[in-house]
């Protein structure tokens, strides 16, 4: 179903490569947007939809048994769009049309504007809740389908999230799999300086989750923490992907202060990072 590369991580590199690439190059164009949380998590969205992860056919966007993605931290929107385009979802020319009028490819995903997206997110901290209801909603259907929610550390911040935390526990949502981009940083600077979150870990097990702690730029070792997080039966799954924001982009990735968060590259400096996310 839908297009894929496998698990090569030749051509898993190579998506992912593309995926950071179109995320640099719209997101400078538009003069605004989030590249550095794009970053952070290309291996996590290439090895779900290109890596045989999600039961997924973008030329079918309502297709009932299709596994859901809700892309939680919704400001990473230009690394789902680019996916979505690669997929075949639409030309990838569009994806230069971000945040622009009238453009569907909006700041943060809009699930009025573009079948593809399962829930209009941006308003951090919900994500999961909407996961949790697809994956009752499946039980309730009869249906097969998975859900796989993609978090960021920050908006771990926010109590809702543990609500739905303790619900999914509660009833035993086994189709439902979150994962945290735990790159270590937010909007006003690192996680665990504005609100610390270790152990985490130890906190979604005592929340009833099944836990995984991963690298989450090792193509190994994601697959091998979904696999498990999939076969996990009843309760749901959590896979911790230990990340660096602005992974592939040196200047992004040296500065502590994260004063690229929410900041597009300027030309000259979206073409030094392609350059190097390419390894040219």
């Amino acid at each position: 179903m839908g297009v894929t590369v496998g698990r090569d991580p030749v051509a898993l590199e190579g998506i992912r490569r593309r995926l950071a690439v179109w995320s640099i190059r719209t997101t400078t164009a538009a003069g605004s947007g989030h590249p550095s949380t794009c970053l952070s998590a290309s291996h996590l969205v290439a090895a779900l939809f290109f890596g045989d992860v999600l039961r997924y056919d973008a030329a079918r966007p309502d297709w009932p048994d299709r596994d859901r993605f809700v892309l939680s931290k919704g400001h990473g929107a230009p690394i789902l769009y680019a996916a979505l385009a690669e997929l075949g979802a639409f030309p990838t020319e569009r994806l230069m049309e971000l945040r622009t009028i009238g453009s569907p490819l909006e700041g943060h995903p809009n699930a009025r504007r573009l079948p593809w997206v399962e829930a209009s997110t941006g308003s951090l901290g919900q994500g999961l809740s909407l996961g949790l209801g697809m994956a009752l909603a499946g039980r309730v259907q009869g249906r097969a389908f998975r859900t796989f929610v993609l978090t960021g550390d920050g908006e771990l911040d926010e109590g809702q999230v543990w609500e739905a935390a303790m619900a999914a526990a509660k009833y035993a949502t086994d189709n439902l799999v979150a994962i945290v981009d735990r790159n270590g940083m937010q909007q006003t600077g690192a996680s665990d300086a504005v609100l610390p979150l270790e152990p985490l870990a130890d906190k979604w097990r005592a929340f009833g989750w099944e836990t995984f702690e991963i690298d989450g730029h090792d193509w190994g070792a994601i697959f091998s923490a979904l696999d498990a997080a999939v076969a996990v039966r009843g309760r749901p799954a959590v896979v911790i992907a230990r990340t660096v924001k602005g992974y592939g982009v040196s200047q992004i990735e040296a500065d502590p202060g994260n004063k690229f968060h929410g900041v597009p590259l300027k030309a000259d400096e979206a073409e030094r990072a392609i350059r190097e996310i390419e390894g040219a």
